[in-house]
């Protein structure tokens, strides 16, 4: 089965705070947070995707100012730089307990 992408309707469900996939029904959904290092502003792209139906989104937006949070992938980087490949590394992460990821806020 290949990846596809949710709808405009699923997307918005997951930007609401759904916990159970709107494509499927599953309480599988999985997030995934990374700071691209060449962004020219502080940026945050976010990974969304349901193993069970295998449909994904990826967004980005401003990294909020204070948001602390360790990048997995900075030391168990995928192999594959396919699309299933990194989202299968994801779930292998999240299998094994390096995902999900933990968020704190900056202390000043």
């Amino acid at each position: 089965m290949q990846w596809s992408s949710f709808t405009g309707d699923e997307t918005a469900a997951l930007a609401g705070g759904a916990s159970d996939c709107p494509g499927c029904g599953a309480a599988a959904v999985r997030r995934y947070l990374t700071r691209p290092e060449r962004a020219r502003r502080p940026t945050l792209v976010t990974y969304v995707w349901c193993p069970a139906c295998r449909k994904f989104v990826g967004t980005r937006t401003a990294h909020p100012e204070g948001l602390v949070f360790a990048d997995p992938l900075l030391t168990h980087p995928p192999a594959d730089q396919t699309l299933a490949g990194f989202l299968a590394h994801l779930d292998r992460l999240w299998d094994d307990g390096v995902l999900p990821q933990t968020f704190t806020a900056a202390t000043p």
